[in-house]
């Protein structure tokens, strides 16, 4: 490489941590409906994320559970995925060994997502992997008090320990153990995640205004769900 060369950015990795869509997903929607409508609904979040970030980063990964669920998720993954099955704990502890083991294969900018934010713009991902070119770890605050992103390289971060994980807390939990100012951090466009009938509705009020406004939402299969009311 010519010395004036600027040096290759370390490649970008892409993990969405998913739980196959079955009777029993998203509890605190299926209160409003029932457990077979808020399936429906996990499995079009889903479908939908599937696609729209199946051409960003270098490297993708579907990070699933439970174990049986392996063939559902190899079927829509195809070829735009790696498929991981996650291995066991919190999600704090799920998502440190994934970051663990693709860093000690070699110096990466990771990103990861869920499977509650039908409509994250695909540039967030892209600002998130940018940051990570001179931070050490990058948020991106949910609405609900957690993060819908998460990003971090060259080493894990001290923040998946003693989180009240899915409580209001974890955003605030997060930011207390990176308070050391040897750690680089940056923070994105805050976003909304949709666990409730009450982040349902603000999801449809958006879809429909995004596409009164002449924007494609680029959300396809949750789309076709609004026809008909969540209960």
């Amino acid at each position: 490489m010519d010395a004036t060369q600027a040096p290759l950015p370390f490649p970008r990795i892409l993990a969405l941590f998913a739980k196959e869509p079955r009777a029993g997903a998203k509890t605190r929607l299926a209160a409003a409906c029932s457990a077979n409508r808020a399936a429906d609904i996990a499995e079009a979040f889903l479908f939908d994320l599937l696609d729209r970030f199946a051409t960003v980063a270098d490297e993708r990964f579907v990070v699933f559970t439970p174990k049986d669920a392996e063939g559902y998720f190899r079927k829509i993954a195809g070829d735009r995925y790696r498929i991981l099955l996650q291995t066991n704990g919190d999600l704090g502890a799920r998502m440190a060994t994934f970051i663990e083991d693709r860093l000690q294969l070699r110096q990466a900018r990771i990103v990861i997502i869920g499977t509650d934010s039908p409509t994250l713009p695909t540039a967030m991902i892209g600002q998130a992997f940018n940051e990570l070119e001179t931070a050490d770890v990058v948020l991106g605050p949910a609405m609900d008090g957690g993060y819908y992103l998460l990003g971090c390289t060259r080493r894990l971060p001290p923040i998946f320990r003693g989180i009240a994980w899915g409580g209001p807390t974890v955003l605030g939990d997060t930011i207390a153990r990176l308070s050391d100012p040897a750690w680089r951090v940056a923070l994105l466009p805050p976003w909304y995640d949709v666990d409730t009938p009450d982040n349902w509705q603000m999801l449809r009020g958006h879809l429909l205004a995004l596409r009164r406004a002449g924007v494609d939402p680029g959300a396809p299969h949750t789309e076709s769900l609004l026809s008909s009311p969540l209960p």
